[in-house]
């Protein structure tokens, strides 16, 4: 059973910063992708960022020079630093991830952690 779990989520003023982790656990043989999506109420999931196992890395145009996402393959874990955030940024973040286990690769998400910013 394969496991992602969030944390670092938080209250944060406008213009302050915040630290996302996600943590895979399980009987993992490889992680690929991994990546951090956002809900905010009465809008669609939408991507943050995602990095390959290279480090490749994908950014949506409303973050991208603000937020940097990183990960650690040892650990098998993945972050997003915020900077400079907005009230826009509030929303639910995901942890995303494609895995590998034995024999099968599936895609994963994690429960959530709550950014907000205030104004």
């Amino acid at each position: 059973q394969v496991q992602l779990v969030e944390s670092g989520g938080g209250l944060v003023q406008a213009g302050g910063s915040l630290r996302l982790s996600c943590a895979a656990s399980g009987s993992i043989l490889s992680i690929y992708v991994m990546g951090w999506y956002r809900q905010a109420p009465g809008n669609q999931r939408e991507l943050v960022a995602t990095i390959t196992s290279g480090s490749t890395t994908v950014y949506a145009d409303s973050v991208r020079g603000r937020f940097t996402i990183s990960r650690d393959n040892a650990k098998k874990m993945v972050y997003l630093q915020m900077n400079s955030l907005k009230p826009e940024d509030t929303a639910l973040y995901y942890c995303n991830a494609d895995i590998s286990t034995w024999g099968r690769r599936n895609n994963y998400w994690g429960q959530g952690t709550q950014v907000t910013v205030s104004s």
